[in-house]
């Protein structure tokens, strides 16, 4: 049934349903709509229903009628227009075709306004009053009761305090609220709307029902006016189908409907409304004459203004971290891009310079020209699946694919590997495995590469350095029961403001030979192995980088027992 829903003026709360062809507005009694509003005409204007439509016409008032903010002289109605005339602002609801009415009940918790159960506004508390719920009452003093409704709202926001502080988890935290609001409010049923700020469409976060109560199980239907009323005066409403005089009135029709009451209150946040929540009641029609007083009063809609407001508050930091976090992580997204996009340029020059070689030392017969070339390609070939291998192990989150493997032979492949790049620059590189072969449970693949990248920097690191030498040994600290693998060079050493950065992703002091990523990349597999990397250095001086990790022994399967004859003598 279509109806106009007075949210501002002095009906503000009223409801008027349009049941007739044509429906007379004005401050005239004799109009179908009387309004008290001195700034409308006596006949101000009318509804015509036109089919499934419905037109408002101005009767030539004297301060004309406004549909969204804007002057018309006739003009037909869409539902959720707003509708004002005079100081009256009003919003007009219909679900105009069978297809929204299919759509509207399609949605279990948010229709629009089909069929009225009579409801009607009798309490509004503005977003900012939710503080008043601790202030002494104006007479008669405090109260003991007054002390203990004050105490059960104190431990309630303290309790909703508490739960913002401890979850980022929007979903968890507002179920969590309806939670705390069923053990201090006897509601019946409850849920949680955030809005989406282009629709203004409302989206069910958290629901709860109070089992064995009747009524509680049935869908939550919601006004679409009462929703539309609380987002325009950003005000929490009380509302109830019974009216004062025939609550008590045994013969009145609400002994025989039962009485449902309602509270909506704005999630208001710092910078807006950013959801609603909704509690509601009803009293069966044979308890309603043994009930002497509503359920939900003027202090309970104080309490969920104030318990909204909490929400609306985590809502908006938990959105706010969400597109921080979104934004550092474009952020690194670029970062990354531009550093391996130069990286990899690089690297092409460097096979293009080499393929150049190549080409000349054909074209002139000149093996020696093809052999410098080649070289150079096969170096650039290298440095580009080192970038490759670097970037898949640092950028997924993976289990290390633990067996059991000699811990010797690992590093060992390691420093033979590096044997020829070390002769290359002219380094010396030693190397002191265990004094015992013993098999650990470890990432074979994963600490090859960890190992690799350091020994690879140690030699970088010492390129320069009359009598360079880099030491790698592995030892086993049986107190800790780890083991560690040092390596240890005497290089140009690190500067104590440049020692964090070392293991910053894509921040290197090797200029275009150096990703930024071998330390990082290291120090996430030993993190991924339940180690870490320790850095020593003093400027001048060198380093020592000691990988460790926990020192888990493979234990040895016992062969299988194979059935033989037994042999008697």
């Amino acid at each position: 049934m279509p109806s106009l829903f007075v949210i501002q003026g002095n009906d503000q709360g009223r409801r008027f349903e349009l049941n007739d062809a044509v429906v007379t507005i004005g401050r005239d009694r004799t109009n179908t709509i009387q309004l008290h509003d001195t700034e409308i005409s006596r006949r101000h204007a009318e509804i015509r229903m036109d089919g499934p439509r419905y037109e408002l016409v101005d009767l030539e008032s004297s301060n004309g009628c406004y549909i969204n903010n804007e002057m018309i002289t006739r003009s037909y109605l869409t539902s959720g227009d707003r509708v004002q005339l005079g100081r009256t602002l009003m919003i007009f609801t219909h679900a105009e075709t069978a297809s929204e009415v299919r759509e509207a009940q399609r949605d279990p918790l948010v229709r629009q306004d089909m069929v009225s159960d009579g409801s009607r506004i009798i309490r509004t508390v503005h977003h900012s009053e939710g503080s008043q719920i601790f202030m002494l009452p104006s007479a008669g003093g405090a109260t003991g009761e007054w002390f203990n409704a004050a105490r059960a709202n104190l431990q309630l926001m303290y309790h909703t305090a508490l739960a913002v502080s401890r979850t980022l988890d929007i979903d968890q935290l507002l179920d969590y609220i309806m939670g705390l609001v069923f053990d201090w409010i006897d509601a019946d049923r409850g849920c949680v709307m955030l809005l989406d700020e282009e629709s203004l469409h409302f989206t069910p976060k958290a629901r709860r029902f109070r089992p064995g109560r009747k009524g509680a199980d049935e869908a939550i239907v919601i006004s679409r006016t009462i929703l539309d009323f609380v987002l325009e005066k950003r005000e929490g409403v009380l509302t109830t189908n019974a009216s004062d005089d025939d609550r008590w009135d045994p013969a009145g029709s609400i002994i025989t409907q039962g009485v449902r009451e309602a509270i909506c209150v704005p999630m208001q946040g710092r910078y807006g409304i950013v959801g609603a929540i909704y509690l509601d009641t009803f009293t069966a029609p044979g308890d309603v004459a043994m009930q002497k007083k509503r359920r939900f009063n003027d202090d309970h809609l104080k309490l969920m203004v104030a318990v909204a407001h909490q929400a609306a508050l985590a809502v908006e930091d938990t959105n706010y971290y969400s597109a921080v976090v979104q934004s550092e992580r474009l952020a690194a997204v670029g970062q990354a891009v531009a550093a391996i996009s130069h990286h990899v340029k690089n690297i092409l020059q460097g096979i293009r310079g080499g393929s150049y070689l190549v080409e000349e030392g054909i074209k002139g017969a000149d093996v020696g020209l093809i052999e410098k070339g080649w070289g150079i390609v096969e170096r650039n070939q290298e440095r580009i699946s080192t970038l490759v291998m670097d970037m898949l192990s640092y950028s997924k989150e993976r289990e290390p694919d633990l067996s059991a493997a000699n811990i010797n032979d690992t590093v060992g492949d390691v420093v033979e590997l590096m044997q020829a790049r070390a002769a290359e620059f002219g380094v010396e590189l030693h190397y002191s495995p265990l004094p015992q072969d013993i098999q650990l449970m470890f990432d074979v693949e994963g600490l090859h590469r960890a190992v690799l990248n350091v020994v690879s920097n140690a030699i970088d690191a010492t390129q320069s350095v009359d009598g360079a030498k880099v030491d790698v040994s592995v030892s086993l600290d049986e107190q800790a029961q780890r083991l560690n693998i040092d390596v240890v060079d005497n290089g140009c050493g690190i500067p104590p403001e440049k020692m964090e950065a070392i293991f910053t992703a894509f921040e290197s002091s090797k200029g275009n030979r150096g990703t930024g990523l071998g330390l990082p990349v290291s120090q996430k597999i030993l993190r991924e192995h339940g180690g870490d990397i320790v850095v020593e250095s003093q400027p001048g001086a060198g380093s020592r980088f000691t990988l460790y990790f926990p020192a888990h022994v493979a234990v040895a399967t016992p062969p299988p027992i194979l059935d033989r004859p037994t042999q008697l003598e």
